[in-house]
């Protein structure tokens, strides 16, 4: 057999595995195999989905005692942007038929993770997510998000003005649209409108600590939308 032909065989093989990484931008494959095996929940279930980024992901991580023994079903994927979990809001939610789903999202979007966004563009997808989950009779929970001085990876971009304004923005839309709004940040804010210390080690992730601070808040909030007609 011709060693170029084996050669450029796998040198396209290689590039087609990593233009189809390229291409799942959303991450679709991340959560596939475990919405295929979760199913559909039962009819008493009270499922609960929770959408985000890091944040919501490394809940399930760092303080995995607030997910075990209930129907919450963590979607949160680190780095992801709003237009990101737009993409992938059907098959890691609306598929799944849960009752309540709690958005937290937005942080990334202002860090400039996938590009410049404006605070509109941020609103408009958290806006489209909550539709389509109350087209889908899920009982909807958008997050604030929670207080940044800085980000370590992207430094000097002063986010935390923008961070209150786009909270008053979703609060805004929550308040006109009988969707709860669950207010993180009041409770982790510091005096420069950053996370305070002792809830996070990098001034945006939550540490135990910090989860902790969210938890009781979050049961609430679902507690209420469980109830709400």
């Amino acid at each position: 057999m011709n060693m170029k032909w084996i050669f450029s065989t796998l040198l396209l093989s290689i590039l087609m595995i990593d233009l189809s990484d390229a291409q799942d931008w959303a991450n679709l494959n991340r959560y596939k195999s475990e919405n295929i095996k979760l199913g559909l929940p039962s009819p008493d279930e009270n499922r609960i989905v929770f959408m985000g980024n890091s944040i919501t992901e490394g809940w399930g991580t760092i303080y995995p005692s607030f997910f075990s023994g209930k129907s919450y079903i963590n979607r949160g994927i680190s780095g992801q942007t709003t237009p990101q979990m737009l993409i992938r809001f059907r098959p890691d939610v609306i598929n799944l038929k849960p009752k309540v789903v709690v958005i937290l999202a937005g942080t990334n979007d202002i860090a400039g993770n996938t590009g410049p966004s404006t605070l509109e563009m941020i609103m408009d997808n958290i806006a489209s997510m909550a539709e389509l989950a109350m087209a889908n009779h899920i009982k909807v929970i958008l997050c604030s998000v929670l207080p940044v001085f800085d980000y370590p990876w992207k430094p000097g971009l002063n986010p935390a003005e923008k961070i209150v304004e786009l909270n008053k923005m979703i609060k805004s839309y929550a308040d006109k649209n009988g969707i709860i709004y669950l207010d993180y940040y009041t409770s982790m804010v510091d005096e420069r409108k950053g996370l305070k210390k002792q809830y996070s080690e990098d001034g945006v992730h939550p540490n135990l600590d910090g989860y902790k601070i969210m938890s009781p808040l979050a049961e609430k909030a679902i507690k209420k939308a469980l109830t709400q007609k």
